[in-house]
């Protein structure tokens, strides 16, 4: 068997059937030979973030997944961006907070750094992003987020300065084949 990285993905819809879009991503991520889903969170509702003069927009519905994957995290990214894809999401010339059927962003790959172009490990704005922390730290409140953060998720967390409204939805995301 290959070996396997243990990865950390942060899910979110805010267009049309939002929980259908964040099953889809769950069982698409699971689906691929080289994907593991092992936890899923809770999913959670928040506003989205918006731009200074941007009109509002619809709540989000957000969760995040742990899996085992044999992808590098180029591959996963790649992976993750064609699920967001065949759910209707369209990237060309977005704004940088927009509505979407789908977001999946990398968050933790292992313990490994990056930072290039195309993806930043650990996840640049992981510290300021409640509705991220809170499912994150429902499946893996000891895991240590490497470089620059140095802390465990529950701690970033507690000192998260992020103020926005995170609930507990109705909505449940069950592990594939249960």
């Amino acid at each position: 068997m290959p070996k396997t990285t243990r990865a950390y993905i942060a899910l979110g819809s805010n267009l049309g059937n939002r929980s259908a879009f964040l099953r889809a991503a769950v069982d698409a991520l699971n689906e691929h030979a080289r994907i593991q889903v092992t936890r899923i969170s809770s999913v959670y509702e928040s506003p989205a973030h918006i731009l200074p003069g941007q009109s509002p927009l619809p709540d989000y519905l957000n969760a995040v997944i742990e899996c085992e994957t044999s992808f590098s995290p180029s591959e996963l990214l790649d992976f993750c961006l064609s699920v967001e894809t065949s759910q209707g999401r369209i990237r060309d010339n977005e704004t940088r907070w927009a509505a979407r059927t789908l977001d999946l962003d990398l968050l933790l790959f292992g313990s490994q750094t990056l930072d290039s172009n195309r993806l930043t490990l650990p996840h640049p704005r992981l510290d300021q992003r409640k509705f991220v922390l809170i499912p994150l730290a429902e499946i893996a409140p000891n895991l240590m987020v490497p470089a620059p953060f140095n802390q465990i998720v529950r701690y970033l967390l507690e000192t998260c300065s992020d103020l926005s409204e995170v609930v507990i939805s109705d909505n449940v995301l069950t592990m594939p084949g249960a």
